[in-house]
């Protein structure tokens, strides 16, 4: 197996790090990038001539197209970009504030697309790549209270299927990565709330408030694992183009389809007669 270079998004903790480390243990090479680059240093003290860090807020394009080429110009190459920088938005989509909602998408899909709109050129020139983007069960069905995190993500997982069709002639491969809850600081740090509480919305988006509130610190998900997955996937000389890990996400993927696959049944006829005549 030959060293890879990595480029990844929000390495300062959960599936970042887990995921740099693990690049980092086997031998390959990392540009390791956070907001906050002063999180990093452990990384840097460990593997002071594999890994590079940098400063990057991925709503910044300026910032986005430095950190590619400063990629590009220390290990003469890249590999593998992994899109994991992002965070949630808990609240209904009234309750959330216009500022609120452009900001998640901002972050959760703009960002991701600008650097591989970046990267591509180098993907192209060198005829292979992976690019990962780290999605969430909530793209395989949403929540009430999730929608525009949600929504954010369906647009990432949409966008990667393109990307998947368009690369494919130059050796590119794309990975969506779907977990369910982690043991990340993801609800303790990376969740923002809605502006304003509407009563109404009690029953849905506040029940799933409380859910979220009350899983922080007992998810079943290990990011350390994950990150072994992911490398594995990486790896494959075919690798998927949704990677569901865990087991709340896997239960979850598998009564979506089932419940699509019922829905299609049962207006399947219905649905066929919107056909007209041939021309």
């Amino acid at each position: 197996m030959s060293q890879k270079v990595w480029l990844i998004t929000g390495c300062s903790s959960g599936f970042g790090i887990a995921l740099a480390q693990a690049a980092l243990e086997r031998g390959d090479r990392v540009m390791a990038t956070s907001r906050h680059p002063a999180a990093l240093v452990d990384l840097t003290a460990r593997w002071p001539e594999a890994v590079h860090t940098a400063q990057l807020d991925v709503t910044d394009a300026q910032q986005v197209h430095s950190v590619v080429e400063e990629t590009i110009r220390i290990f003469g190459r890249l590999d593998v970009l992994v899109n994991n920088a992002g965070y949630g938005l808990l609240g209904s989509l009234e309750e959330s504030s216009e500022a609120q909602i452009r900001r998640n998408f901002e972050v959760n899909f703009f960002g991701a697309l600008e650097l591989i709109r970046c990267a591509l050129p180098h993907f192209r020139a060198a005829k292979s790549g992976h690019v990962v983007n780290i999605s969430a069960a909530a793209a395989i069905s949403n929540y009430a209270g999730f929608g525009i995190y949600g929504a954010a993500k369906c647009a990432l997982e949409g966008m990667s299927e393109s990307l998947a069709a368009e690369g494919r002639p130059f050796g590119l491969k794309v990975t969506i990565v779907q977990p369910g809850p982690f043991r990340t600081d993801f609800i303790s740090r990376s969740l923002d709330r809605a502006a304003v509480e509407i009563p109404e919305y009690e029953a849905s988006a506040g029940k799933f408030a409380k859910f979220i509130n009350g899983v922080d610190g007992k998810q079943p998900g290990d990011p350390v694992r994950a990150a072994q997955v992911i490398l594995q996937a990486v790896d494959a000389e075919r690798p998927p183009l949704r990677l569901v890990v865990g087991k709340y996400a896997t239960d979850k993927a598998h009564r979506t389809f089932a419940q699509r696959e019922a829905e299609l049944k049962a207006w399947e006829a219905a649905g066929l007669t919107a056909d007209g005549p041939a021309a």
